[in-house]
Formats: C-alpha cells, structure tokens, sequence
C-alpha cells in the first residue's frame, strides 16, 4: 500500500519526522519498504498483511498513527444534497448469486458534467501512482485509496432498462474489460449484467461498454460487497488483476459502504456538477454485528511477559476502535470495530495492546511462562509412515478431497452407504473432470481414486517414476443428520509388483512394532486381481486392502501400465506403534538358511503357510522368506501349485549345529505336511 504524506495530513496531524513515523509503523506492524518523492509529495509504501485490509485505505493508516501517537484522527462526514426523483424510479438491483454477492448498493447522479478532476485530487493520486482520468472515474480511485472500499461508476444511459442483475455467467458468455481485452467468463465467477449483456466482472474490473466518457451525463456509483475466494479465483484465472480485487480479496468492510458511496457522489459534485437522485438501492443481506471479546489482564501480562499499566490496555482498544463494555481489575470486555475483522480472540486484543504499547518494552530477559508439550501421537505416527514410504522410494501426492461419481464409485472396501455430497462442486481441478465424469462433487471414501489419476496424468506426461503415496481423511456417512466418520488412510500406488508392495506395507508395520505380523486374507473387488488382492489383518484388526489394478480398473482410469495399491487405517497404525525408541542385541553368531519347495493344493494361501513355518522354526527361526509359486499340471496334478521358501536360522548365544538347523527344518517339514498335506520336491 502505497500512501501520501499530504493525503495523511489531511486526517493526521503529522508533526513527527519521516524517519520517526516509518520506524514506529514498522514497529507496530506495517514494515516500511521504502519512500520515493513524487509531485512534490513524499510516497511511502508499507506492506500492509493479509489480515489488516483495513489499512489498504489513507484512513486506516491515519487511523494507526494517531494511535500509536496519541493524535486526533478526522474523518470527513459526507452529505452529499439530494434532488430530483426516487433512484427506486429508475434503477433496479437483482442479485441472482448471494453466495458470490453479499450486498449490492447503488446511486445514480444525473446531469454530471465530466471534465478533468481538481488539482488535489490528481495531485495525490499521480503521488501514489494512480493515472488520472476524469473527474468520475479518478473520485471512485480517491475514495478505494482513502478507506479501502473499491467503487465503480457506470454510464447509466447504457445500462438497458435501468436494471443491474449480479449473476453468474451463462454458457460461453464473454466481456470486454476496460483494458480492452475480451474475457470468457466462466461457472462461478460473478457477474454485474444489466437487463440483456455483462457490463463488468464483479469485484474485478468494469466493462469497456458501459465505461465512463466524455459523453457521459448520467453515472450510477456501485458499491458492492464480493465474496473474496470468489474474486480471488476470479483474478487467477482470467489472469486480471486489479487494485479492486487485491481489496475484495482480503474483505472489505461493509458497513463503510455507504460512507464509500456518499463520499465519491460529494467529490464528483464538487467538480461535475450534477444532481444526486433520492435514496439508495441496498439488496442483499445486511451487515453483521461483532461478537464480543474480553481480555484478561493476568493473561495479558502473561503473554507479553511484561506489567503493562493498569490503564493502557483500555485506552489503546478505546483508540483502536474498540467499544469498551465493561472493564474491571480483573479483563476489558470490548466489541471490535467493523473494519478489523481480524479481532476474534483473547490473543488478538494482547497482540493489540502489545503492538501499540511497543514490542520494544519489552525486555530480552522477559520471563515468559512456558509448558512442555509433545506432538500428537497421530502426527508422530505419521512421520513414521513417511519416512518408510519415502525410503522406500514413494513421492507424496496431495488430492482433491471432492471426486466424480463413478470414482467414488470405483473403490470403496470401508464403507458401502451412500457418499456425501458437497454443496460446492469443484471446477476445473481435475483434468478429466471435462470428459463425461459428471460433477466433481462426491466426499471420498477412498483415497486410492485420487491416487490412480495422479498416476494416469505422471503417465501422460512420460514420468518414469510413479511411486506416490497419500495421507488424509476420507468421509463415510452414518446417516442423514450424524457426524461422518473420518478416518485417516495412508494409501499408495506404485508400479512394482504386489509382493513387493506387500513387503513395503510390512516393513511399514514392523517400523511400529518389531513383534507384530500381517496377514492377507481373501478380498475380491472389481478394481483389484482377484489372484493377488487382499485384505490385510494384523491380529485381529482390520488393517487396510492391497491388490494389483485388474485388468478393468486399469481401463476405466486410463493407465497404460500395471499398478499395486494399498490403502491402510492410520488409527489402526497408531495402536501398533511403540514410539519409545527400541533396541534389540544382533547376535554375534553366523546364521543358517535352508530352502523348502512344498508342493500344496491351491486354496491354501501364502499366509496360513508362514504362519506353521514360523510357529514350527520356534525361537532360532530369525525369518520365513517367499521367493517363487511355480505350476505343473503334467508332473503334480491338477490344482496343484509349488511354493519355494527360504527360512534363516540363527541363535543368539551359540553357533548353529547341523543337528540343530536339521531337528528345525524336520520340525517344519512335520507341522506343513500335518496342517496343509505339503509335500517337499523330490
């Protein structure tokens, strides 16, 4: 925000240096980036923070300084003299779209006469970089830069019938801005039209057709309040920005909407002559009261770390704009002005107090009371799971946590009922949003979906590598009126196989918990291989499903190439984990492995097979390794299959005999062929 010495004396009385003023603004939280002299006037640009629009305005910047300098702060009182007919006769606002339009107020000035603005007004606006016009359009720059309010000014002869309709726009509906460039508006952008075409983008920038010029005699001033995520899309994706929508996006005041409107109807008066119509058009909803806040003084003191005297806590939020409700020994209670949407908390009015008071009070060896404090178990489980994944090669992908019905359709093994659906569909995010999928509007019940395209778009665009991995809630519904459960999934999507997929999720495990063990139960879903897909199980909790993409989920999400996925419950996760630190004694002894290729039946999976190696190999069992199935009708029979394991045998007090590993392998060649009828190869 760039503002002028001169305009600022024009509500301040600025009997301080420049150099002083600058370094208490930046103490106080508006940083000085530097001062140019322009027109015989000092222009001094302050980065002003997201949460204080209030000083993207002349008069909140005054405001600040006779606070921090204990000073006066005038404010000029516009009356602007009406005559003439009811506004109501001549105009009308609609406003078709509240969610991106709040409130929309109009006047209409008749017989305006348009010429070149008075020398202080073009004076202070050439100051702070603002071109000059004519005396119409440079009142609606004066008063956005004096108190923070974008106005915009019509030529009322060429809005048709009169009528202003706020509105989004219809299918390939476009609009030539002022800066003569035609832009296609799109689904959820906000659009002033009169009774047939757009005349501006809302809260962006105003229409070539219905802009200000010489010919001009009748002017209808606009002062409206945007929603800011609106404008802010708005602005990003048309590309256009301007001083109106930096504003709006930051939210604007709209009590001081009126105020804005009368003001810029006294300035083109005062110099186009004219004649203001009765009344006011004012739709939409009406401003909303603040909430009250206390603030207690043992706290304050507290959290500056500092005895602030007794009466400056009131005096300052007093000066700040703050009506003081009550005030006791004990806290202030006060209701914050309308301009400082930012004051909701006891720790805004400390950081208040302590920000006027002076920062600088306070001394470096300010005792502030501090307690110890440890991370959530989730987040510290979390970063577990990432640093697996991410050693094991996986990038992490954030998705959109809105989908198409057919993929919330396509995976979603935790809850059969009905998605949630979101009252705000998602627009142009997802690529393939545009190609038959129908609206972006389902909750997730899975993350894997997201993962697949993310995967499909790496694959499109020639990635060699496409290992990602996502952390997030999804929503499953518990009913029309109940709460959604929301639990927290990890899932991945990688191009390797399913055992080695599988080895990552239980290394992931033993990461948490050296003793537990997973096993994969039968899980037949449509997206997955039916021959390598399981539901994964470690004890007698469900853990999370993996599989490799069938044959038909890889078509119906486009990939070119085969993939694995798996999709774990964080909370089930965070039970397992021993976040203490862990430590076991390597034995110092050399270890035996011994091969086994069991012949089976089919049905008897990998899982139930481990299970009696591990049980029979006993304590000098150190791991059961998978290494191959292999099948030969002709040699073992029908629905016959060969499994080959290695098992790795050591002690951690002794060397291994060859009796002992022999009495061990004769254990697990007992227990196999007595649980499962496993014949060892010949």
């Amino acid at each position: 925000m760039i503002v002028s010495w001169k305009w600022l004396e024009q509500y301040v009385d600025l009997k301080m240096s420049h150099d002083d003023l600058v370094d208490r603004l930046t103490m106080s939280g508006l940083n000085h980036e530097g001062t140019e002299n322009n027109f015989d006037d000092q222009a001094i640009d302050l980065e002003v923070t997201s949460n204080r629009p209030d000083c993207l305005g002349h008069l909140g910047v005054a405001r600040e300084i006779a606070v921090l300098y204990d000073l006066k702060h005038k404010i000029p009182d516009p009356q602007p003299k009406s005559s003439g007919g009811s506004v109501a006769d001549v105009c009308s606002v609609e406003i078709e779209c509240p969610e991106l339009c709040r409130r929309y107020t109009a006047r209409v000035l008749k017989g305006v006469k348009i010429g070149p603005s008075p020398d202080w007004i073009a004076d202070k606006l050439r100051a702070v970089g603002i071109a000059v016009i004519n005396n119409v359009v440079d009142a609606t720059n004066y008063v956005m830069l004096e108190c923070g309010q974008p106005l915009h000014a019509f030529d009322f002869a060429k809005v048709k019938d009169g009528k202003i309709v706020v509105r989004q726009p219809k299918a390939d509906e476009t609009i030539e801005a002022i800066d003569h460039k035609s832009y296609k508006l799109a689904p959820g952008m906000c659009v002033i039209a009169d009774a047939e075409l757009p005349v501006a983008i809302g809260g962006v920038m105003g229409g070539a057709e219905s802009e200000v010029s010489d010919s001009t005699t009748d002017v209808l001033i606009e002062a409206a309040f945007f929603e800011p995520l609106s404008i802010r899309n708005t602005a990003r994706s048309l590309n256009l920005f301007s001083p109106s929508s930096f504003r709006f996006e930051r939210t604007i005041d709209s009590h001081q909407m009126d105020w804005a409107s009368r003001r810029c109807c006294e300035l083109i008066m005062e110099s186009g002559g004219g004649e203001l119509m009765e009344g006011i058009i004012d739709v939409g909803e009406a401003p909303e009261s603040r909430q009250q806040v206390s603030m207690r003084l043992a706290r304050l003191n507290k959290v500056l770390g500092i005895e602030a005297p007794e009466d400056v806590s009131e005096k300052v939020l007093k000066e700040l704009g703050c009506e003081i409700n009550e005030s006791t020994t004990e806290k202030v209670t006060v209701t914050p002005p309308t301009w400082r949407a930012d004051l909701t908390r006891e720790v805004d009015l400390i950081e208040e107090v302590g920000r006027i008071y002076g920062f600088d009070k306070v001394p470096d060896d300010a005792i502030v009371p501090m307690a110890a404090s440890q991370r959530p178990t989730t987040d510290r489980v979390i970063d577990k799971v990432r640093a697996v994944l991410n050693s094991n090669g996986f990038d992490e992908a954030m998705c959109a946590s809105l989908v198409p019905e057919t993929w919330s359709e396509a995976f979603s093994p935790w809850s059969d009922k009905t998605p949630l659906i979101s009252s705000q569909p998602m627009l142009g995010v997802l690529e393939k949003a545009s190609q038959g999928l129908g609206a972006v509007e389902f909750v997730r019940r899975s993350l894997v979906p997201s993962l697949l395209e993310a995967r499909r778009i790496n694959e499109y665009r020639s990635n060699d590598e496409i290992e990602l991995f996502e952390t997030s809630k999804v929503y499953l519904s518990n009913g029309d009126d109940a709460i959604p459960e929301q639990p927290l999934l990890v899932s991945v999507v990688s191009g390797r196989d399913y055992y080695t997929v599988k080895g990552v999720v239980e290394s992931l495990v033993k990461m948490l918990d050296r003793e537990a063990s997973t096993t994969v139960k039968p899980f037949d879903h449509p997206l997955l291989d039916v021959t390598q897909s399981g539901e994964i199980v470690v004890g007698d909790k469900r853990l999370g499903f993996i599989g490799a993409v069938s044959a038909a989920g890889m078509k119906q999400f486009g990939l070119k190439t085969p993939a694995c996925v798996a999709e774990l419950d964080c909370g089930v996760l965070e039970e397992l984990a021993i976040l203490i630190p862990q430590h076991t004694n390597q034995s110092l002894f050399p270890a035996i492995s011994r091969d086994f290729n069991f012949i089976l039946d089919n049905a008897i999976h990998w899982s139930d097979l481990e299970a009696t190696v591990r049980s029979a190999g006993g304590e000098l069992l150190e791991a059961v390794n998978y290494r191959e199935t292999f099948r030969n009708e002709e040699k073992d029979g029908a629905d016959k299959k060969r499994v080959l394991l290695s098992v790795v045998l050591r002690s951690p007090t002794e060397t291994l005999t060859s009796e002992q590993a022999e009495s061990v392998s004769q254990k697990i060649l007992t227990d196999c062929k007595s649980n499962h009828a496993a014949e060892l190869v010949g």
